[in-house]
């Protein structure tokens, strides 16, 4: 029995329910013709630059924020009780939309288009703004944070907020954090007329790269590609012991190949995966738990990664091969983690794997499915080659729609062949063909693809996905992508208040001089021989870090969170010795990590909703299954040879950390189940959890030490299972 297809509507009604981010008011039919317009006409403007050329910086980010700051007062309600009222139209709301959303929304608009307007003398304006510049700047600066309070909460427009006062009233700061103090006019030329802050390399991200990405992990899922993974994860592990939480974990990891969301990864293979888990024995709370710790390494996940890997690439300058090179051993070490404890659990209580009856027919699901490979397969090969990540999306995008329109479940003739493919030559002539006049590239496109249509009815050619299914996508990739376009420009507002006050220096000063307080308490305890107080400060700097990037992460999504924590954080980080890569790695897997953290766990509550468990314990369950990503950073902080392409990689060096990573994650499993190869005892799980930290710790000798210390148990435990008992 193949696994069940997945319901588009029943997962976006399950994405809005658990996330705030896609909680949309209801609309008349008139509005939700227009918002679907705007909607897709912005999936187009990106679809369209991505492949035919950027607009001038400015123009594209400014058009960019028109868009989504305009459709998010439109979209988002300003009172969450408004979420479930009918809809009233009247002249106070027109179309359905109360008169001061309307105002709002071309407010916004109007004021993100001023830059781009006025672009032309911005350099005379900057540090000496007119009255005009200062009211549009101002509207600005209010509209977006009202924007951003409706798309995801108070926390981050409090944050930005704090920042601003921050920045107007330096002087009556105390100590090292007092600065001169900046007047309105100025905050809003810094914020608003340069690039330093609203229209900072945070939107620039999201309007060059992660829409994009986004808008491709829609159009994968509707043609089918995600069924196609989680039936090979039926497949690869469903067999086995506690089979239905395996195949969770292969199948959110392959699905975090197209989504950068965690709330979305476990919405869309949790809704499968769960139930199934509860059916063979798992309890609630742990069937959530494992969706939920599974579902979060879909950002740290390559090739897509989340909208923090292409903020990296911006503020490190390093290309994106680099980003998910690093990237890959650390995502595997976090799902061999999550896998590790389902297996014991699943031993511990003898749980069945799915028979053969409940598995998929894999031969079958590939025959019906293996054109979907095809997107993903070019979007890779083209990252790879060294061509621009949003070249790569436009590539993606496209061979998802000729694949979804031109090719058939089932049942496909030579004219579904002959169109796929010729469709497929002319997308690979436009990116590798050298066609350097963009008029050109447009008319070769709007020929081929403009033909395709009437062809596909001339020949009676049916796909697997119809045209209404395709603008549908284009529309909800938009709607994925507002959220994150409303935070970045807000983050944009921290970014400019350091630059502008210099405070993100004086606070690594202040987060140094704590660790090495610390450090120099705790050295006392220590003798100087086994711990040097290099080591000790940087130590204490990392789980101080680590702990504010979960506070944040409790309030503000992950890439709000990154960059924030890039800003201000991992300058001292560096300043401590760590290499860049491996510091911005760092504060971002302790930001993603805050998805499964009680007491604010968004995929873990998600996950929780769907197995109908308490939501605070499927959040301290994953928490625990996740362990693994708490350890990782702190790994590859003391030995990056595990990010392979960090500076002072050795074969030697990546060797022995990634054996003693996984002997040590290993044993560390078993003692968080309280099962090895039989029951643990009490005194057996803290000797194994002492082992499995000196494991992990990075180094040969603390590794044999480990070894050493499990020894005797790992012996119990197969004498114990050779007697059968």
């Amino acid at each position: 029995m193949s696994t069940p297809a997945l319901d588009d509507k029943a997962l976006q009604d399950l994405e809005q329910k658990f996330d705030p981010e896609m909680r949309f008011r209801p609309l008349p039919v008139a509005a939700t013709t227009l918002v679907g317009a705007l909607l897709i006409a912005l999936s187009l403007f990106h679809y369209y630059t991505a492949g035919f050329g950027l607009l001038q910086e400015i123009t594209h980010r400014g058009v960019h924020l028109a868009f989504v700051l305009g459709l998010i007062f439109l979209v988002f309600p300003h009172r969450q009780a408004l979420l479930t009222a009918t809809p009233r139209t009247g002249w106070a709301n027109p179309a359905g939309v109360p008169w001061f959303d309307w105002a709002l929304a071309l407010a916004a608009a109007a004021a993100a288009l001023y830059i781009p307007w006025v672009f032309h003398d911005l350099m005379f304006r900057v540090g000496n703004p007119g009255t005009l510049d200062v009211i549009m700047g101002t509207i600005m600066i209010v509209a977006l944070l009202e924007a951003t309070r409706r798309s995801m909460g108070w926390p981050l427009p409090v944050i930005a907020i704090i920042f601003i006062v921050y920045a107007l009233a330096g002087p009556v700061f105390p100590g090292l954090l007092k600065h001169a103090g900046s007047s309105w006019n100025q905050l809003v030329s810094h914020q608003y007329l340069t690039s330093q802050g609203i229209y900072g390399v945070a939107v620039g991200v999201v309007a060059t790269y992660v829409f994009h990405f986004v808008l491709f992990g829609v159009l994968a899922t509707r043609i089918g590609l995600g069924q196609l993974f989680l039936d090979v994860a039926s497949a690869v592990a469903g067999r086995y012991a506690g089979g239905p939480a395996k195949v969770s974990v292969f199948g959110s990891a392959m699905f975090g190949m197209l989504s950068g969301s965690s709330v979305a990864n476990a919405v869309t293979v949790g809704s499968l995966t769960i139930p199934a888990m509860i059916r063979v024995g798992y309890k609630r709370e742990f069937a959530g738990g494992v969706e939920a710790a599974a579902s979060t390494g879909g950002q740290i996940t390559p090739p897509v990664l989340g909208a923090a890997a292409f903020l990296m690439i911006e503020f490190l300058s390093l290309p994106y091969q680099t980003i998910i090179a690093a990237a890959a051993v650390p995502a595997f070490m976090h799902f061999f983690g999550v896998f590790m404890q389902v297996h014991f659990e699943a031993k511990r209580f003898g749980l069945r794997g799915l028979t053969p009856e409940e598995m998929p027919r894999l031969r079958e699901s590939f025959r019906q499915r293996w054109p979907t490979l095809v997107p993903l397969v070019l979007l890779v090969f083209i990252l790879v080659s060294g061509r621009t990540p949003y070249l790569a999306a436009f590539a993606g995008i496209t061979s998802c729609a000729i694949v979804g329109l031109t090719t058939r479940v089932s049942g496909n003739t030579a004219a579904n062949w002959g169109l796929f493919a010729a469709l497929h030559a002319v997308l690979l002539v436009l990116v590798f063909g050298g066609i350097q006049d963009t008029h050109l590239k447009v008319a070769l496109f709007l020929v081929a693809f403009t033909a395709a249509p009437l062809l596909l009815r001339a020949l009676k050619v049916d796909g697997r996905i119809g045209l209404p299914v395709l603008v549908e996508a284009f529309g909800t990739g938009a709607k994925y992508a507002l959220a994150v376009g409303a935070a970045a420009a807000t983050v944009g507002i921290v970014i400019g208040v350091v630059t502008l006050t210099g405070v993100g220096f004086k606070l690594s000063t202040l987060i140094t001089g704590a660790a090495q307080a610390v450090a120099g308490g705790v050295g006392t305890l220590i003798p100087a021989a086994l711990v040097e107080p290099k080591t000790l400060t940087l130590l204490a700097a990392l789980i101080m870090t680590g702990l504010v990037c979960i506070l944040l992460g409790a309030g503000i999504p992950t890439t709000a969170n990154y960059i924030i924590m890039v800003t201000v954080a991992a300058p001292t980080l560096v300043l401590l010795g760590v290499e860049p890569l491996v510091a911005h790695f760092f504060v971002f897997y302790y930001g993603v990590l805050a998805d499964i953290t009680p007491p604010v766990a968004l995929a873990a509550y998600a996950a929780a909703g769907m197995a109908g468990s308490d939501p605070f314990r499927t959040g301290n369950t994953a928490f625990r299954l996740g362990l693994a990503k708490v350890l990782v950073p702190f790994v590859f902080v003391f030995s990056p040879s595990l990010l392979i392409v960090a500076k002072g990689f050795t074969p030697y060096d990546f060797a022995v950390t990634f054996i003693g990573c996984i002997l040590g994650i290993t044993l560390l499993a078993a003692a968080l189940s309280k099962f090895l190869l039989v029951e643990m005892r009490r005194s057996e799980q803290w000797v194994c959890g002492i082992a499995s930290l000196l494991m992990i710790a990075p180094g040969l000798v603390p590794t044999l030490v480990g070894v050493a210390i499990a020894s005797p148990v790992v012996l119990r435990h197969v004498v114990a299972m050779r007697r059968g008992t």
